[in-house]
């Protein structure tokens, strides 16, 4: 089904939230993509923006709703990893990445939202983590930031849940991506035993989903977390 709203993608310019970017593209989207560096996919417009500062935000809020209107999705996929084991975890290891992972979506989602509450619809999607729910040792920082994703959309959706937004977070497992790719043949074949469908996902079966939640199809939908890791995560 083709669309013409528009759709912002925080960390759109590599990994997942360029295949995010990529399959908006395909579905008709208007697609913008904020990027500290890089360009988004063809057929998007790219804005500078750090998300762990506001008022760069705003500015590229600004720029996106000049060239292709309000922001009608926002999905919130930034994020950053500095692992590390709880011992040896510095203060700045931990609140960089949870300034950057949670922070970064308060900023991120409470800019969109003003426009969503005028429209009376809006799609908010948060990219969380098989680890948030799971939990991996050397990840407290990450983990963390990423398992209060989940409360967070909950809590939107409680507030504006009756205004024609929904808000909902996807938890993929291990994706195939560069990182992973570099990984010694012998490590990834232990990860891909204990994944009950012995294998990685790709970057485009998570951004399916991700396309899936911010149809018309996916209305009734919120508050809801998605795990895209091949049943690594079931029941957490």
């Amino acid at each position: 089904m083709s669309t013409d709203r528009v759709v912002l993608v925080t960390g759109g310019n590599r990994g997942i939230g360029r295949a995010i970017a990529e399959r908006f593209v395909a579905a008709g989207y208007k697609t913008a993509v904020t990027a500290r560096s890089g360009e988004g996919p063809e057929g998007t417009l790219t804005v500078r923006a750090d998300v762990t500062d506001a008022a760069s935000l705003d500015a590229a809020f600004a720029e996106v709703e000049r060239e292709l209107g309000p922001v009608e999705v926002v999905v919130a996929n930034a994020g950053i990893t500095k692992d590390t084991l709880l011992l040896r975890m510095s203060e700045e290891d931990f609140d960089s990445v949870v300034s950057t992972n949670l922070g970064g979506t308060f900023r991120v989602v409470k800019r969109a939202s003003k426009g969503m509450l005028r429209a009376k619809w809006g799609r908010v999607i948060l990219i969380s983590s098989v680890v948030g729910l799971y939990g991996s040792a050397g990840q407290i920082n990450y983990s963390s930031s990423k398992a209060a994703l989940v409360g967070f959309a909950r809590s939107l959706t409680r507030e504006l849940g009756a205004r024609g937004i929904t808000a909902n977070v996807v938890a993929p497992g291990f994706i195939e991506t560069d990182m992973t790719a570099a990984l010694p043949d012998e490590t990834q074949a232990e990860y891909k035993r204990s994944i009950p469908a012995g294998r990685f996902a790709t970057a485009d079966e998570v951004a399916g989903v991700v396309t899936w939640l911010a149809s018309d199809d996916a209305a009734y939908i919120s508050g809801a977390v998605i795990p895209v890791d091949g049943g690594l995560g079931m029941g957490h």
